[in-house]
Formats: structure tokens, sequence, C-alpha cells
């Protein structure tokens, strides 16, 4: 697939470093030569030095021959109008990345398709849902449903309290039967685990399972689940703002803003939630606004080092639940270590949106899970393909990816060797980066 992404910033690159290991042809369009330069020493791609609103330079590009046009410029009018000029250059299909939500609204989907933008993605409302799906259920690092909550895959940090540290996946599974571990993240290693791989105290383990599974996998992982109703947001980010819309009338919130007219938006906005204007790095202010009383700590402020550090004082204070925007990719691995709560990173969520649309299957849902280098993806069974040809055991399956379970007449079932996959089923697949190809010749 020939793929043009316009923008080299952190979507954009990270973008093409996920399409770069599939053979794709990908062009990088940006206006910034250092930018691509970077990018170019480490990732196989053309780079062009352009602007994305020029139809000279998307020309360059060969946009005529090209199979998807992805626009993730900072800036959505220029995205906007870049996927309207693809368009009309021949391009196949586009996508626009953008920050307002009025753009998302039926009414104008169809006259944006009119214009050549054929899909949009809002990364600050996708990751207020994760954030939201966390506050939800509390005990998970990351909570994904698929198929409307028929299978959730839950991502679990295991403490050494926890009755099945020490123990292997089969004695795990003998103890409950409708729950599989399709992975663990142990230090910086991601590991798809078979029946004699143990579980130990500091392993983030990966989970599928389904409704009725779900109070027995925290009983086992030690996770005592409780009642969220008080929390503080860290910033009046647009995340934030966008979570505060989705969680709706249900919590007592109180947001912390440094900027002064954003506290007079925010306020006017929301008239069930408590503003402050003050700086959230003042830790006496914090304890001042009822710290310890919280349930919950969201921290999205512009600055992920502000973030994890007021997570990090958050759980030090006793709250259980703490989530961090952290966008700083070379801080992941430090947030992790830190042992923070859930991170929220709004660029890898937008790229794993993405990602999907340039592969040769059909996908509902695809994620990229913030405490590992994974992705989950929920595959449908075409007719014919080679997935439902035989048992899962005798399929040859990639080593690098694990079958969580399926989907099959409004009813989730978690999956083992003896599972047959039949025309229809969604598919829940966890996997390594190097089993993605891998896994369209079993799903197209």
């Amino acid at each position: 697939m020939k793929v043009v992404i316009a923008g080299a910033g952190e979507v954009g690159t990270h973008l093409a470093r996920m399409l770069s290991r599939e053979n794709h042809d990908i062009i990088l369009l940006d206006d910034d030569p250092e930018k691509l330069s970077q990018i170019s020493r480490d990732v196989d791609l053309l780079t062009i030095n352009g602007s994305a609103h020029s139809f000279v330079d998307l020309k360059q590009t060969g946009l005529n021959k090209a199979d998807l046009f992805i626009a993730v410029t900072p800036y959505e009018e220029r995205n906007v109008l870049a996927c309207t000029m693809a368009s009309y250059l021949g391009v196949g299909r586009t996508i626009a990345r953008i920050n307002n939500s009025e753009y998302l609204q039926e009414r104008y989907r169809e006259k944006l398709k009119n214009l050549g933008i054929h899909e949009l993605i809002y990364p600050e409302s996708l990751a207020a849902k994760e954030i939201v799906s966390s506050v939800k259920l509390t005990g998970t690092r990351q909570m994904i449903e698929f198929s409307g909550g028929k299978l959730v895959l839950l991502a679990i940090k295991i403490r050494s309290n926890a009755p099945i540290v020490n123990h292997t996946l089969e004695e795990l599974h003998s103890r409950i039967h409708d729950v599989i571990a399709v992975a663990i993240k142990r230090e910086k290693d991601t590991i798809i685990p078979q029946g004699k791989d143990y579980i130990r105290n500091n392993d983030i383990v990966f989970f599928v399972t389904n409704r009725s599974a779900q109070k027995m996998v925290f009983e086992l992982a030690g996770k005592e689940l409780y009642e969220i109703k008080n929390i503080m947001f860290l910033g009046g980010s647009r995340i934030a703002q966008k979570t505060i819309e989705k969680m709706g009338d249900q919590y007592r919130i109180k947001v912390i803003e440094i900027d002064k007219e954003r506290c007079e938006r925010l306020a006017d906005k929301f008239e069930n939630v408590l503003v402050i204007n003050g700086d959230g790095r003042d830790v006496d202010l914090l304890k001042d606004e009822g710290l310890e009383k919280m349930d919950a700590f969201i921290a999205t402020t512009g600055s992920s080092e502000t973030n994890m550090l007021s997570c990090h004082l958050a759980k030090m204070y006793g709250i259980k639940r703490t989530v961090a925007e952290v966008e700083n990719f070379a801080f992941m691995g430090i947030a992790e270590g830190m042992d923070i709560g859930t991170m929220i990173n709004k660029k890898l969520i937008a790229a794993s949106y993405i990602y999907r649309f340039t592969l040769n299957a059909e996908i509902s849902t695809v994620k990229c899970l913030t405490a590992s280098d994974a992705e989950v993806f929920e595959f449908v069974a075409k007719p014919g393909a080679r997935i439902t040809q035989k048992p899962i055991k005798d399929l040859d399956f990639p080593e690098e990816a694990k079958i969580g379970g399926i989907v099959r007449d409004n009813q989730g079932y978690v999956a083992d060797g003896k599972t047959q996959i039949l025309e229809g089923d969604k598919v829940v697949v966890f996997t390594l980066p190097s089993g993605i190809k891998k896994l369209e010749k079993f799903f197209k």
C-alpha cells in the first residue's frame, strides 16, 4: 500500500515507524527539513520538504497513485484543506486529524465526505474515552472493551499479595475457565506466555475475559475494587474537558488550572465542576483543596513531567487511582518505573486508530497498549479466511500473537486451543509488532 502522511510530528512519525515495519510505501511530507532529516535516519521512507496545502508539493508525493492520505499536522484547518486537495488529486482515501468535536456531528459528516474527507480523528476525544474507562473500572492499568463489553481486556499490575503470584498460567486456567492471559509485561520485555510460564511480582498481565469472570480475575490478582466519587483534575486542557463531558454528573469534580481565562471558560462550561485558579505544582495548594480526600487524581497539563510527578505525589498521599497524560515518548518507560498508575498518550491512541485503515483485513477495533509495545485487534473473520479452516491449536498461528477470545451471536467466549472460529466471528488478538503483518494472512 502506498501511504502519504502530511505532518512529521509525533503522531505522523510514530505512524510512519509502525507502517515501515510492514513494507508499505511511505511518503512523509512536512515543511520542517530538520524533522524529516531526523526520521529518515532510522526509518525507511521517502521524505518531501513541502506544504500540506500546496497543490505543487502534494503532487510531488504521487498522490494520484496513493491508496491513503493522512493529514496529522498540528493545525486542524490545514488537515481538512489538505484532505480536500488530496482527494481532488486522486488519492483513494483520506484521514484528517481534528481538534473540534463539531466536525464529528452526524449532520456534517456527509458534507465533509462530499468534500473528500473520508475519516476524522479527534485524539483528545479518544484519550478522554480511555480515561473514563480507567476511572470506571478500578484495579486496572488499562481496560479495553470489545463489542460493547462482550469481551474485555484488562491490564493489571500484579503485586506480592496476589494469589496468582509465582503460579503458572496452567494453574490459573485450572481455577478459572473464562479467562486467558494473552501477554505479560515484565520490566522492559513483553512476553507472549505459554502454560508453563509463571506470573511474577510487578508483572503487568493482560487478561482477556468476559463480564461474568471479571470479578474472579480481580480476586486472583489481589485487587480490591472501590467506588470513585471525588476526582481532582490537574489542568483544564481539551482532554480534561472532553473527559468531564463524558463523565456526566455522577462524580464530584475539582479542576486546578493555572490560566485564569481558561478557569473562567471552564466554570461557564461546567456548572457542576469546582474550578480553582492556581498552580498545581504547589503541594500546599493541592493539600488545601483536599488532595488526600480524593478517590482519583487525573493530570492532563501540557507538561509530561508535571503530570508524572504530580501523580507520583498523589500516590504518596494515598490516592489509589491516578492517571497521567504522558505525551513525551521518551518518558513512557520512566513513568512506568515510577509506578504512577495509568498512562495516557493521545498520539499513540491516534496512531493506532489510523493504523487499522492500512491493514488488508476487516477490523472493528485496534488499540495500542500504553503499558507495552504491543497492539490488540478485533478482527472480523471473513468467509473462507484461513482462520476459519481449523481449530486454533492446528492453525500454526504466529508465535508473536495470541487469540484471546471471540464474539459470536452477541456472546463473548474466551478462546482455547480447541476453539473453532467461524465466518462472521469477531476475534480478539493480542500481538507484538513483528506479528501484525503475519495476522493478515489469517484474516484477509
